[in-house]
């Protein structure tokens, strides 16, 4: 047998009703969604920061990492939107490593997925609670999305996944950004089309019922870099990358035009600091072309309190265990740098 079945889980509704948003948290929350839609409609010309770990593995470690990133919040509001990256479960080139919190609630012992369903919502519930900032995760499986629906504030569907159908689908249900990435062949036009897929209304089969969605205006793209038929990472964020792409965008009838870079990933060829040049250089191109300014909203960086990364089992507290980041010393600088550019 292919298969082994062993355990059947709670459905969303049951962990949701478990672990309850407050009607505080809930305020807070939409106070923020509307925040970030506004940046994304272009009524508000703030520059979005989607900031924070490769991967969430400890949640001490995040705590630390978000009433350091709440403190730089308040200092640069006028200029910066910072949505922290917490994300939870992580796609695998080959199917090896660590998979994410979701997986292994404690990466030194076996997977388990039930106690992974409860450590993610109780991280993303207790980081609005502790910090106040609303987070970013990866939409790795769809038909787990609504286990988290009601606290994330902005969701990724990764290079693996933007050219899933399920994946465009759950998106257009969804009433927060969702950014598309650029598949990892580096397809421009594939990238497109989840967008225009998720924006549109939709009927499909999700967690056994038959639903529609209303479509997501505010799907969008990132360019995180691609890989080449030599295996070669290559950059996709320089000027000419985003001038074809506001040309895409314009011959396409998508609504509110918009980019997201992620600075590191493809970009950068996993080389971490190389993050700090990436992002100076996507702001000189808005600078430099107002159409780009518009179109790009923001940056994606990988940052956590320590630099680089470490295998599993080392336990240096703040450091990944998945892809290499920017140290907590050059994160905030970079953060104020941004701020004080704009």
């Amino acid at each position: 047998m292919s298969f082994e079945f062993i355990a059947k889980l709670p459905v969303p509704a049951e962990i949701k009703k478990q672990f309850p948003m407050s009607d505080a948290l809930c305020a807070l929350k939409a106070k923020r969604d509307e925040e970030i839609r506004r940046i994304f409609t272009g009524e508000d010309s703030r520059f979005l920061m989607i900031i924070g770990p490769c991967s969430s593995d400890n949640p001490d470690a995040i705590f630390d990492y978000l009433h350091r990133l709440r403190a730089v919040q308040d200092k640069t509001a006028d200029k910066l939107v910072i949505i922290p990256r917490i994300y939870t479960n992580k796609p695998r080139t080959n199917g090896d490593g660590y998979k994410g919190l979701l997986h292994q609630p404690d990466p030194d012992k076996e997977e388990d997925l039930l106690a992974g369903l409860v450590a993610i919502r109780r991280l993303h519930m207790d980081a609005i609670r502790e910090a106040g900032l609303p987070a970013a995760d990866e939409m790795l499986y769809p038909e787990n999305y609504r286990y988290l629906s009601d606290v994330l504030s902005y969701v990724a569907v990764g290079a693996r996944s933007v050219e899933n159908q399920q994946h465009r689908l759950t998106a257009s249900g969804m009433d927060v950004p969702a950014g598309m990435k650029n598949p990892t062949g580096g397809d421009i036009s594939v990238m497109l089309n989840s967008v225009y897929a998720a924006q549109q209304k939709h009927t499909f089969i999700f967690r056994g019922w038959e639903v529609r969605t209303s479509g997501n205006p505010l799907a969008h793209t990132i360019l995180r870099g691609y890989v080449n038929k030599h295996g070669q990472s290559l950059p996709n964020y320089h000027y000419e990358d985003l001038l074809l792409l506001h040309q895409m965008y314009a011959e396409r009838e998508l609504l509110y035009p918009a980019c997201i870079i992620d600075c590191n990933h493809a970009n950068s060829g996993k080389q971490y600091r190389e993050q700090i040049r990436i992002a100076k250089e996507v702001l000189h191109s808005r600078r430099h072309n107002p159409e780009i300014g518009r179109m790009v909203k923001g940056l994606m960086i990988e940052s956590y309190l320590e630099p680089g990364c470490q295998k599993i089992g080392e336990h240096i507290y703040g450091k990944s265990i998945t892809d290499p980041c920017l140290g907590w010393e050059d994160s905030e600088k970079l953060l104020y740098e941004i701020a004080d550019s704009l």
